[in-house]
Order: structure tokens, then sequence, then C-alpha cells
């Protein structure tokens, strides 16, 4: 059963309204605003990812829609134009929400029903939540029963001024189909990750491959801003026990739960796993006490000195930033990590190198950042290499039928050096 939402009784004419993401989107108020946002004038709204499918040009035309990248459904926005997207690092929305920045009026969250004390979790995701529920005007909360209470971050009773009660589904996030490049590439990566290691990796069909691989590994820990139902898998073959971890011993942390049913059952009152605020999840200060931590991000492409773009390909916005520049410096820094960037070598069918000469887009990650780039064809360790050194190690693992063309623009950067 589904309580009737009158957002008219707390949102007034210009309000800005931060709206919970990814998995802890909530739907059953997102459906709400787009049904009523057209009678309430000048709203806008901000969310950093969406896989609801529910925003699409035609249903969010009544408010300002803006977001840190197109990720999941919301590329579709960027393509009409419809999506304001603003440059920021995932562990920087709750700074930039607390500071005014972000303009935080109304804060529309997902949480789960209270607990004996009479706080409710923030479910499968907890990011910016706390920072969008202390800066808000007003907070509405929908209380899903079907959400699982985390251990971790939590929002008391208290703190809620209008709570609409649902029992509907959670967004989910169904594995990708796993191909042989991806395959190829997980293979690269998981070269790296040995007995002790710490991870941290997203969602999709490379990660997914990698942690299929792992099940021979030993004492796994794991710090991350996101997992998907692949931790289920290694923490119940043993993998994952987080025992040699300097940091959280015995404890999986994380920011986003980015799955299905089955992830969020696993994670209904596990004291195995906490979710905290990225304040805490892609800390440097916190990351830098884990040795042995293994980062994996992915990229559109990467130019042959190093520089990644994981944002934009062309005229076609369709990444972010995410946390990927945390955690590459956190993995490249760790004594005994390693920070991979993974991408295949080819797109469209293998008509478009993603290893290249130039950028199409922004640059994401620094050169002066990246440790290791892998593709199918394997991995180029650039940590303290020259410039002519990372063009010879990324040529090597582009695919052949650009390594060619991409040797003559390596030509120029070997003859100045740089």
């Amino acid at each position: 059963m589904t309580q009737h939402v009158q957002l008219s009784v707390g949102l007034r004419p210009g309000d800005h309204i931060v709206l919970g993401q990814a998995c802890g989107e909530p739907t059953t108020l997102v459906e709400a605003l787009i049904k009523q946002g057209r009678d309430i004038p000048g709203l806008s709204a901000f969310i950093a990812t969406s896989f609801s499918g529910l925003f699409t040009p035609a249903t969010a035309d009544s408010f300002a829609l803006s977001s840190m990248g197109a990720i999941g459904a919301l590329r579709s926005m960027t393509r009409a134009g419809k999506l304001q997207v603003i440059p920021v690092h995932v562990s920087q929305v709750a700074p930039l929400i607390a500071a005014g920045i972000i303009p935080c009026d109304v804060a529309m969250i997902q949480l789960s029903p209270a607990d004996e004390h009479g706080n409710h979790s923030c479910g499968l995701i907890s990011d910016y939540v706390r920072a969008a529920v202390d800066k808000a005007r007003i907070v509405i909360a929908e209380i899903n029963e079907a959400v699982p209470f985390t251990p971790g971050e939590t929002i008391p009773a208290s703190a809620i001024d209008v709570a609409i009660h649902v029992n509907r589904p959670p967004v989910e996030v169904a594995a990708a189909a796993i191909g042989p490049t991806d395959e190829a590439i997980a293979r690269h990566c998981a070269a790296y990750i040995g007995d002790g290691a710490v991870i941290q990796t997203g969602v999709g069909a490379v990660p997914d491959a990698i942690l299929r691989l792992l099940h021979d590994r030993k004492d796994l820990g794991v710090h991350s801003g996101m997992l998907g139902d692949g931790l289920v898998d290694l923490v119940e073959a043993g993998v994952i026990t987080n025992a040699r971890k300097e940091v959280d011993p015995g404890v999986s942390i994380n920011g986003a739960l980015i799955g299905t049913r089955r992830l969020y059952d696993w994670a209904h009152r596990n004291p195995a796993i906490r979710m905290c605020a990225t304040s805490y999840t892609h800390d440097a200060a916190i990351l830098g006490r884990l040795s042995r931590l293994v980062t994996i991000n992915s990229a559109l492409e990467v130019d042959l000195t190093g520089q990644v773009n994981a944002e934009q390909s062309g005229a076609a916005y369709l990444g972010g930033t995410g946390g990927q520049v945390d955690f590459v410096r956190a993995g490249a820094r760790s004594p005994g990590g390693r920070s991979i960037i993974a991408l295949s070598a080819s797109a469209k069918g293998g008509t478009l190198s993603k290893i290249v000469a130039h950028l199409s887009g922004p640059v994401t990650t620094a050169r002066t950042d990246v440790d290791v780039i892998v593709t199918e064809y394997g991995a180029a360790e650039l940590k303290g290499q020259s410039l002519a050194e990372r063009t010879r190690r990324l040529i090597a693992i582009a695919h052949p039928d650009f390594r060619e063309e991409l040797d003559r623009a390596a030509h120029i950067i070997a003859q100045r050096g740089f």
C-alpha cells in the first residue's frame, strides 16, 4: 500500500530539491514530483545518478534537473539537452550541499522502516543523504517496507517533516551480460588482486567478471563507494573476510548498494557490512591507512600520455566524474596497492579506438595520478614512466588495427620528450 503524496503541502515555488540517488531513489516521491511539479513554478532538482527510468525529457519538462553526470538512465536527458551537468567528485556533493552551493530547500529521500529506537536506516544509499537532511528546510522521506535496514548511517524520525509510507520494490539493477572482451579485461585486472587485498570497484560487466575470478583468493577486504550482487557470492564463499584491513576489520565499507533483491536481502541487518557517507568512504585520510588497496574504475578513452576521460565522447555526455579520482589516488599511493583504469580497446564494432592520440572530451583523471591502464590486450603500468615510454606501453594494449596510426602520433612525443 502506498500513502497518497501531496507535494503542494511542503513545496514552495522556486524550491531546490535534492533527491536520493541510485537504488535509493525515492520513486514514489519522484513520480509525485513528475505529476505535480508543473503546478509549482520554478522547481529544480539534483540527483547524482538514476536507474529508475522515471526521468525522461517528457516527464521532467516541468522542473530543471541537474546531476553530476549522465550515469544510468540519465543519458536520455543529456541527449535531449534537458540535464544540467555539474562537474564534481561524488565526495564533494555533500560538502557543496552543506555550503549551499548545491542548493537544498527540500530533501526527498528513501529510508527503511525505523528500528526500536526510532532511527531509520538509509538503506541502499548513504553518500550525501545526511547532508541533504541537515540542510533542507523540509525533509520528505519515503519510508519503504521493502528497503533493508542496513548497518551504518541512520536518520532519526525527529529529522523527518513528512513521512510517506510505501511498500514497493526499490530500484534494482540487474547484472550486465559478460562478454569475451569483459572476461579478457577482467583476467588482466584480477592479476593485481592478491590475498589480503582491499578492493574498490563499481558495478557492470567488467567488475562482475573480475569478482568471479577471485574465488581462490583469501581474506579479501572491501572499501568501496558502491557494490553489486557479486559481493554476496564472495562473502558466502569465504573469500571476503576483511580480516587483514587496518581500518574497519571484519566489515565491508560501502556507500551504495546497486543490485537486486538478493543483495538487499543479504544486507538487511547484516553486521558484515556498513553503509557510510562519502565523507568516510572517499576520505583520503581513511583510504591512506589501507595497505594493498586495489581500485578499479572505468573510462571512455585514454590518451597516449595517460590522461583519462570518463565523461564525454565527442558531442555525447555518457558518464561522470563519480569517485574515480579519489580512489585512483588512493590505490596508487597504497603500500602494496594498485590503481586500475579498465576499458575495452575499441568501440562501435571495432571502428573506434579508445586509446587515442588526443581525448575527445574532458580530462577526468590527470596523467599524474594514473597508475595502470588495462584493456583486453594487456596492462600498461604507467606510474613513474616517461611520456615516451607511456606511449609505447599504451600502444601495446591498443586494438591492433589502430597501433600503426597511434605510432605516428607517438613519434612526435618520442622526439621532443613531452
